[in-house]
């Protein structure tokens, strides 16, 4: 018969064991810039004692090398939860059947796009009062948007093809290039340009300003208003994890309050509130996504 002291023992161990993950690990692709995502990791792994093993992208390819990954290993999944920084490749993933179908999408912080300018040679009056104004010659060589290709800024121009229709869309694409826009690698690249004076003015995204403005550029950024988008970050649960309840375990403590505040306080996502910028159909997007790639690399590429 157990004792009195051996049952306190015995259940003072199992709380403990509870409260313990030992040697568990989970495993995360993100898409976050790992500046920013990897503080948050390590923040989890300390207050849970679950390892975390995290694969991150690179900026050119942005989310596209890790959706292509999680693809391949579809039949094999070694993620446990994708943290991806934008919606849309989170969509292809379901209508791939790589996520969890028991387990939706889920949403939290935002980021916007963004105007970005050199202060020292553009005033905020002087800003274009749309995106299809870039293709007037006052802007000719003047302005810089990341190959709309890859990341934020492929969902963007498939969000305005939505919007405004095919022939539309990609007869401003052309003229975009016949005005001599530069398409570069990345956000990131396209602030570092308009810092450096190279050309006056860019696309790309808040948090891409908010480091540009922290390393002394002479920028500033702003919404871009009816042309622009709210870009979500999404956790998605892969479909067959080795491990979904850590998986589960981590996408609930990303959401957390006091994640999000670290995350804005670190310039990750925008502070506060972030309205919606329109309703996009995600289904359709990802129905014309071949499309819209064909188009495109036949504009910006050929």
């Amino acid at each position: 018969m157990i004792d009195k002291l051996q049952m306190i023992c015995f259940i003072s161990v199992a709380l403990l064991a509870g409260c313990s993950s030992g040697g568990d690990s989970v495993t995360v692709y993100t898409s976050q810039d790992q500046v920013y995502a990897e503080p948050i990791l390590q923040r989890f792994e300390r207050e849970t004692g679950v390892r975390v093993r995290a694969v991150y992208d690179s900026e050119a390819v942005k989310t596209v090398g890790l959706v292509n990954r999680l693809i391949a290993e579809k039949n094999h999944p070694r993620c446990d939860l994708f943290w991806n920084n934008e919606a849309f490749r989170m969509h292809q993933l379901a209508a791939r059947g790589v996520l969890a179908a028991n387990s939706p999408i889920e949403t939290f912080g935002a980021r916007t796009r963004q105007w970005v300018w050199n202060t020292n040679r553009l005033s905020r009056a002087e800003l274009p009062t749309s995106l299809a104004s870039l293709t007037n010659v006052q802007w000719r060589g003047r302005v810089a948007i990341a190959l709309p290709l890859f990341g934020t800024t492929a969902t963007h121009f498939q969000v305005l093809r939505q919007r405004w229709g095919k022939a539309r869309w990609q007869a401003w694409c052309r003229a975009l290039l016949a005005n001599g826009v530069m398409a570069v690698d990345g956000n990131s690249v396209v602030v570092q340009l308009v810092g450096r004076g190279e050309v006056v003015l860019g696309l790309t995204d808040s948090d891409d300003v908010r480091a540009g403005f922290r390393n002394g550029l002479p920028i500033a950024g702003q919404p871009l208003g009816i042309d622009g988008m709210v870009i979500g970050n999404t956790l998605g649960h892969i479909r067959g994890a080795p491990r979904p309840d850590l998986g589960r375990r981590l996408a609930k403590f990303l959401q957390l309050p006091v994640v999000r505040t670290a995350l804005a306080e670190a310039g990750a996502i925008d502070p506060g509130e972030t309205p919606p910028s329109g309703e996009i159909a995600w289904p359709s997007m990802v129905k014309e996504n071949a499309q819209a790639v064909n188009d495109l690399q036949s504009i910006f590429l050929d």
